[in-house]
């Protein structure tokens, strides 16, 4: 079975004598469906909606810990929530009922989180709120949907699943398909910025060396 007919391609630009104007395409060593989904900007529409749902429920967590509901426990409260939940996954560890079910992330939680529950709790607070603003406006969506799987496998490893495993899950997949992903959205700007910055940056290294080894006019070969 001839499995190449699957393989994506990717144009390489360029051009013949005969067909200046041609463009060659490589194969890029992916499936077909995997390069449409996590590198075309047909696809980008889907994304669009997993990165507005994601966002939205990033935001609103933040938002009700800022202004919200969670205002008294989180941003004015001394990082009270902060304190119990780490206190419960402590406790849950060591009575064998679940919590944190790692000895070193109990020990973690019980000396590092608890004693700096208040500022951990605005970190948090606002952690939520950026990754929320970020997702909603396509900016840099791979590395933020990185940050909130971060958020989630601390919840996670604390002893809280919740929604925090389907989060997870749609994280997952805007980081691979970070190329598009917020293609809708001001990655379209974002992310060629950023590429032709470092590209600009081997073009003057690249030039500097060859200003260093260049012969200059006139010189004499060395035997």
């Amino acid at each position: 079975m001839d499995l190449r007919s699957w393989r994506g391609t990717v144009a390489l630009g360029g051009g013949t004598p005969e067909n200046p104007t041609g463009t060659f395409e490589a194969p890029t060593g992916n499936i077909k469906a995997s390069d449409w989904l996590y590198r075309s900007k047909a696809a980008s529409g889907i994304w669009l909606v997993a990165r507005l749902w994601l966002g939205y429920e990033w935001l609103n967590a933040g938002y009700q810990k800022l202004w919200g509901a969670e205002k008294a426990a989180f941003w004015n409260g001394g990082g009270a929530a902060v304190k119990g939940f780490a206190m419960g996954g402590v406790t849950g560890s060591t009575a064998g009922k679940g919590g944190a079910s790692y000895g070193w992330w109990a020990a973690f939680l019980h000396n590092f989180v608890v004693p700096n529950a208040s500022w951990i709790a605005k970190l948090i607070t606002v952690s939520e709120v950026a990754i929320g603003v970020l997702l909603i406006m396509g900016l840099f969506t791979g590395a933020t949907a990185a940050a909130g799987i971060l958020l989630n496998l601390i919840y996670m490893f604390t002893g809280s699943a919740g929604v925090n495993p389907a989060f997870a899950i749609v994280s997952l997949f805007l980081i691979l398909a970070w190329r598009n992903a917020g293609y809708v959205g001001l990655d379209r700007v974002a992310l060629p910025a950023v590429r032709n910055l470092f590209h600009r940056g081997d073009h003057t290294r690249r030039e500097t060396q060859r200003e260093t080894y260049r012969v200059p006019t006139g010189a004499m070969p060395v035997h």
